[in-house]
């Protein structure tokens, strides 16, 4: 019997306009924790839903052994919903009240089965992910986006799965609670296939599988052991080409020089011939035969320039052609005792202590926003730009733009194509400079032409990202809320360093520290228990 989990099959699926994500794809997963990783809009999260069944592949097929369990990026959830039915519980639940109140109807130990001890069970599950407050009848929208995250896991994990695929589990998560789950898939003994961009979740995995040009190629041990496999074999891909095009240089020089020798030789026995009186058929003779040996000579030298070009062709395949976005953030700049934004005593929705938060942002100031989910960090970015109006206290701005990116990427025009919703929020820039940014951003000839409503998690984010950086004038703040959740690895990189280059003011709500260390904050706030503290 086969150890592989997940199996696919010569696999092939477009999208209903014919635009092809994969063509005869085959791998197999087998037991242990697999990270997959690749570009945005490569196709991750809708492999995930083949292998979940969500989507049916045009050909090929998918086949998984054991009971299945996965947590797609967004999870359509209703805010109405109760914690038992997001746990898939309730059902059994209310078959347990009914018979605790006398209701012995079949119908009811049909329903519990084996579940007699799903309480407990549930609670157990719920107290690992940090959850352990919630009661069975609280509603989804009472809850942060990282709680949602979280119990959407543990409605998972309820299933006693045997294959586990998990769509970006850390987005919204604070620092105690990806902790938590780091801990939880640390125990996992069935197989786990999951797509992140949190390189220390990335490293805790026992293989990388990366997706790259409609192939998987698998890489043994975590994230770091994979960056520097990669990093060999590019280095060894590009002293391959160079010898190939060395090669490839000597060989059409050879030729050259050949072609010259023989044309010296040619008007040379022409003249010798013409001086020696020789009977014409004879000259004519030995005039062929020169031009023969010459043409024979010529063809075994392209040859030569043929097969060195087919050598740095496929030696030019195994280089990767990464896409980056290319961010170069709009000058600005910030004197460094100027006060950018200032709050006394702000109050919104009770989750601020009296007598409210006091904050004040000076200059080019890089300022971290951390805290526990739920505690109002994007509440007190909404603030700060002016999105939202405060239960109490004071706000002052500073003459300039305050540029703020919300969490839930919801500033867009769905209806619109990136490239309208674009010229929306820069008008007056000329229209071929605007196609220009959006390729930088990635969205290249007919993707810029793309409503929004179409993209990609990653996709969106980028589109988000232009319209929200480039709008006019050039912001003098940014508020940046999670801005790498859905960003590739390769454009969370490239994010730093825009953002590290950035002669404006930003606040940024990020759990990711690695992402928190490369853009260089120089100042820490911690919103816990409704105070602001510096960290």
């Amino acid at each position: 019997m086969s150890d592989s989990f997940i199996v696919c099959s010569h696999l092939s699926f477009s999208w209903p306009d014919d635009t092809p994500v994969f063509h005869d794809l085959s791998f197999s997963v087998g037991g242990g924790r697999t990270g997959l990783v690749a570009p945005n809009g490569a196709g991750k999260s809708t492999l995930l839903k083949l292998i979940a069944g969500e989507y049916r592949p045009r050909s090929g097929g998918v086949s998984v052994e054991g009971v299945l369990g996965y947590l797609p990026q967004s999870l359509p959830l209703a805010g109405g919903l109760t914690v038992a039915e997001i746990l898939g519980i309730a059902p059994v639940i209310a078959a347990l009240d009914a018979i605790e109140s006398g209701d012995a109807g079949e119908e009811h130990f049909a329903t519990i089965g084996n579940d007699w001890d799903i309480e407990e069970r549930t609670r157990a599950q719920l107290d690992q992910l940090g959850l352990g407050d919630l009661t069975f009848n609280r509603r989804l929208g009472t809850l942060s986006g990282g709680q949602v995250v979280s119990l959407g896991l543990a409605a998972q994990l309820l299933k006693r799965p045997d294959v586990l695929l998990l769509d970006e589990p850390t987005n919204n998560l604070d620092r105690a609670a990806r902790r938590r789950l780091y801990d939880v898939l640390g125990d996992w003994t069935g197989c786990l296939l999951l797509v992140s961009h949190d390189r220390a979740l990335l490293d805790r995995m026992d293989r990388i599988a990366e997706l790259d040009r409609g192939e998987i190629r698998f890489y043994g041990g975590g994230f770091t052991a994979y960056e520097e496999a990669v990093r060999a074999e590019q280095e060894a891909a590009e002293r391959t080409v160079r010898g190939a095009e060395q090669e490839l240089k000597r060989e059409k020089r050879e030729m050259q020089q050949a072609r010259e020798r023989a044309e010296r030789r040619a008007s040379n026995a022409a003249r010798n011939l013409k001086n020696a009186g020789l009977p014409r058929i004879f000259a004519g003779n030995m005039k062929r035969g020169a031009q023969e040996s010459a043409g024979r000579a010529g063809q075994t030298h392209a040859a030569r320039v043929g097969d060195a070009q087919a050598r740095l062709d496929e030696a030019g395949r195994a280089l990767r052609d990464d896409q980056k976005i290319a961010l170069h953030l709009p000058g600005t700049h910030v004197p460094a005792g100027r006060t950018v934004f200032h709050g006394d005593h702000l109050r919104a929705r009770d989750l601020f202590a009296e007598p409210g938060i006091d904050l004040t942002i000076r200059g080019p100031e890089r300022i971290a926003l951390t805290g526990p989910n739920g505690a109002g960090k994007s509440t007190l970015l909404r603030l700060i730009g002016g999105d939202l109006e405060s239960d109490g206290g004071t706000t002052r701005r500073s003459d300039g733009r305050v540029a703020y990116l919300s969490q839930r990427l919801d500033l867009l025009d769905l209806d619109r194509t990136v490239a309208e919703n674009l010229a929306a929020a820069a008008p007056s820039m000329p229209a071929a400079e605007r196609m220009n940014l959006l390729a930088r951003f990635l969205f290249r000839g007919p993707r810029a032409h793309l409503p929004v409503s179409v993209l990609s998690g990653g996709e969106r984010l980028r589109a988000t990202l232009a319209c929200v950086l480039y709008a006019e004038p050039a912001p003098l703040l940014l508020l940046l809320d999670e801005p790498t959740n859905n960003l590739d690895l390769v454009s969370v990189g490239r994010l730093e360093s825009a953002l590290g280059a950035y002669e404006g003011a930003f606040v940024v709500v990020s759990h990711d520290e690695r992402f928190l260390k490369e853009i260089g904050v120089d100042r820490r706030l911690e919103l816990s228990g409704g105070r602001l503290l510096e960290t």
